[in-house]
């Protein structure tokens, strides 16, 4: 997943993605407690995309009124 190809994405359709990368984690964390072997470089995969959306998602929204220090 490239950051360009997130900003030209809606952010409802970002809420979306983040929605699918927060299922896809939760299966990788079951798959791991239920002794099954996921790749283990899937992880860190995820979650950078995590990160990365959350990024692009809050650079989106308005900047929230109200003078910085």
């Amino acid at each position: 997943m490239d950051a360009k190809e997130l900003r030209t994405k809606s952010a409802a359709e970002l809420a979306d993605e983040l929605v699918k990368l927060r299922k896809e984690q939760f299966a990788l964390r079951m798959q791991r407690a239920t002794g099954q072997q996921p790749k283990p470089d899937q992880f860190g995969k995820v979650r950078r995309n995590i990160a990365r959306l959350k990024t692009v998602l809050r650079d989106k929204q308005p900047a929230a009124g109200g003078k910085q220090k």
